[in-house]
């Protein structure tokens, strides 16, 4: 079994699995997840990368288009990421958790707390004192009392 941090995965969701992709990023996991591409596409792009597909589409796994790939068996996120971890035997380490950009998949940089002040909420400006940004987007993290809620879900899903 691995973590997160040997050789961690590069992995390729379909158009169905916008769900999966968010929490897997959130856990630190390199996720790409771009609705608009259609099969062959999808593969090409994972050959290209080196990144498994996952996907609720059977018929692209039968096709063996790509050689790597995971066939998510469940409509339920909680299900979906279990089988993930599980079966890529990844365990998540609290302490990473927000590492990622969750629209863009990028890792985060850290953000000088000054620069950070004109770009968050006021109260949120007073309160916390780290903050990092994605270098695409510019969305700006901080490890809120939404870190204990996404922590208190994950427990609940069984992660």
């Amino acid at each position: 079994m691995s973590d997160l941090d040997s050789q961690p995965p590069r992995l390729l969701a379909d158009a169905m699995l916008g769900a999966l992709a968010r929490w897997l990023r959130a856990l630190d996991v390199d996720v790409l997840y771009d609705p608009e591409l259609d099969d062959p596409e999808l593969v090409e792009r994972a050959v290209a990368e080196g990144r498994t597909i996952l996907t609720r589409d059977r018929r692209l796994t039968e096709r063996r288009l790509a050689r790597n790939h995971l066939l998510i068996r469940s409509d339920d996120v909680a299900e979906q990421l279990r089988q993930v971890l599980t079966e890529l035997g990844l365990r998540p380490d609290p302490d990473r958790l927000l590492g990622r950009c969750l629209r863009c998949n990028l890792p985060l940089e850290p953000l000088d707390a000054e620069a950070a002040r004109a770009r968050v909420p006021p109260w949120v400006a007073r309160t916390q004192e780290t903050f990092r940004a994605c270098p695409e987007c510019g969305r700006v993290y901080w490890r809120g009392t939404h870190v204990q809620r996404m922590l208190s879900r994950l427990r609940e899903m069984g992660v």
